[in-house]
Parts: structure tokens; C-alpha cells; sequence
């Protein structure tokens, strides 16, 4: 399974603006679940790879393993998401987000599926939704895509810190940045709301967000209608990558393809800014691109893009 996950991610990284992507299936109980294949870098077996106990470690954290000399962290899925398994866990899914590798213990990766963004819907809001971000339907069953990031951010503090502490701005700079229009497409509600709360704190008070970039695109739509200045509407894009009904590349297209939209700055805010990734983005014509959850390199990309865009 491991060298077929890393023997397509290349080409599935090849194709730019499609709005497609693939995911890797795998399952815990009787739920099947997703995560984008851009986020994995291989699937081992859980069994030839002994894990080390960590004192006071994290609830859902199993211990450490290590792989090719690398340690990392093994996040317990099902007991992270309160499912019982059916059996004793086969696979570890090793990934690679926000720049941290760690490992989630599932019960059996079943296959990769290439989707539209457009066939995946929002997660409805029945209960506790902040793990799932997604619903995909096959002919037979369904799919749920779960926010690796929210659990990664909920397991080390050091994630959440970034996205909430800001460095202090002088009176002047928070007022420049008060009359800016910010346009959000985030589509983790725990991460959008971080993302907007700190934005709101940093100075930049007009701050519009929408939860996938399909709704993103439609305000921007009506927007675009509108007489005047562009820059009157909307001033700057922050966008997530991967996103249910249309993802950010595919916003971004759609923007540059735009008349009056297309010179409107897009900066790329992604667990998904690898060297591959940053390529496509840069082809498609982003102004920026970040990592997660790096809010001040952010804040200050903003700063740069709106006052400074000729630096």
C-alpha cells in the first residue's frame, strides 16, 4: 500500500485548477473514512513497528514509533474519534501536516479514489462535527473526510499558539487595516474561526468567510458586479487548498480568469504548501502562499500585499 500512495501522488499533483483530487480510504469499525493523499506519505503496518509509551502524553497519543530514524507521535484514531474498531488496528497512515509528521493507527486502508471537490458536500451540523469537514458519497457507502488539522491542533498547543498569537501593531497600522475587505475561505470550523478571531484582533475588522470556496467564489461573483473599484469590495483572498464543492486552486483560477477580479491579491493558507503544491500555485498565480498555521507570516503578507504590493 505504501509505494502505491507514494507512486500517485506525484501525478496526482501534476494536474493544476481541476478542482479534483484524491483521497486514501480506509476504515475504523464499520465507518469508512477519507484523507487527501497530498497529506500522506505512506501506509505501514502497525505490527512491524513497536511503539514507545510516553509519560503524560496526550490522551488520543499511543506513544512514539520510528520510521527510517524519524520518530514521531501515533495518534490512536479510534480512540480519538470515540469509535469502537472492529478489529485490532492493521495500518498506520504516516503523514505529513502543517510541517509535523505524525502517525494515525487505523483499522484497514482499503484503496485511493479520484473525486470531484464539487461531489463532496459540507458536513451537516448534527452534533459534534469539528472531526469531519466532509461527505462523500459512493454507490454503496459513504465516505467521511476528516479535519487531520483540527485533531493535530487539539494535540499539540504549539499549533494553536501560532494561529492565535500575534505580534503587536502600532495604533496607526491596526487603523490602515481596519478599512480593508478580507475575503476567508476555510473550510475546518475550528481553524476558520481561529484564523478570523486573530485577523479581527490584528486590526483587519472587515473579514468575510465562507466555509468552502465554492460559496466563496459566488460572493466574489456579486462583488465583481458591482460599479466602482474593485479594491472598494475586496481588498485581498485568504484561501485553504483543499475545501468541499471547490478547492482553493480552483478559486484561484476562477479569480485569475476573472476581468475585474483577476488582479485582486490570493494568498494560499494550506497544511498542503509543499514544494509541489507551491509550483502549482505559483503557475496558477498566487500572490502568496503559507503554511499553517504561520498567522503572523500571514499578517504580515497581508501588510505587504495591500501597502507595500511593489516590494
Amino acid at each position: 500500500m505504501a509505494e502505491v500512495v507514494n507512486g500517485d501522488k506525484k501525478g496526482i499533483l501534476l494536474e493544476t485548477g481541476t478542482n479534483e483530487f484524491e483521497i486514501v480510504e480506509f476504515s475504523i469499525g464499520a465507518v469508512n473514512y477519507g484523507i487527501n493523499v497530498a497529506k500522506v506519505r505512506e501506509v505501514i503496518t502497525s505490527a512491524d513497528f513497536p511503539v514507545t509509551r510516553m509519560p503524560q502524553a496526550h490522551p488520543y497519543i499511543d506513544g512514539l514509533f520510528t520510521l527510517r530514524g524519524r520518530s514521531m507521535p501515533l495518534v490512536n484514531l479510534p480512540r480519538c474519534l470515540n469509535v469502537d474498531s472492529m478489529e485490532q488496528p492493521k495500518n498506520i497512515i504516516v503523514t505529513e501536516i502543517n510541517n509535523y509528521n505524525i502517525g494515525f493507527l487505523v483499522d484497514n486502508v482499503s484503496r485511493i479514489h479520484r473525486i470531484s471537490w464539487k461531489d463532496m458536500e459540507t458536513a451537516p451540523e448534527v452534533g459534534d462535527q469539528s472531526r469531519v469537514v466532509g461527505i462523500i458519497k459512493m454507490k454503496d457507502r459513504i465516505v467521511l473526510l476528516l479535519d487531520f488539522e483540527s485533531i493535530i491542533a487539539e494535540i499539540n498547543p504549539e499549533i494553536n499558539a501560532k494561529l492565535t498569537t500575534i505580534e503587536d501593531a502600532e495604533i496607526e497600522t491596526k487603523a490602515k487595516r481596519s478599512a480593508m475587505h478580507v475575503v476567508v475561505a476555510e473550510d475546518s470550523s475550528m481553524l476558520r474561526e481561529l484564523l478570523v478571531t486573530t485577523l479581527h484582533e490584528s486590526g483587519y475588522r472587515y473579514v468575510r468567510d465562507f466555509n468552502n470556496g465554492k460559496s466563496a467564489w459566488e460572493y466574489l461573483e456579486i462583488l465583481a458586479d458591482k460599479e466602482g473599484p474593485i479594491e472598494d469590495q475586496v481588498r485581498i483572498v485568504v484561501t485553504d487548498i483543499e475545501m468541499p464543492q471547490m478547492d482553493g486552486h480552483r478559486l484561484l483560477k476562477l479569480i485569475r480568469d476573472n476581468d475585474r477580479l483577476k488582479d485582486v491579491p490570493v494568498v494560499l493558507f494550506s497544511s498542503l504548501i509543499s514544494e509541489e503544491m507551491k509550483r502549482k500555485g505559483d503557475d496558477l498565480g498566487a500572490s502568496g502562499q503559507i503554511s499553517k498555521p504561520e498567522i503572523n507570516q500571514l499578517i504580515g503578507l497581508l501588510d505587504t500585499l495591500i501597502f507595500a504590493p511593489n516590494k
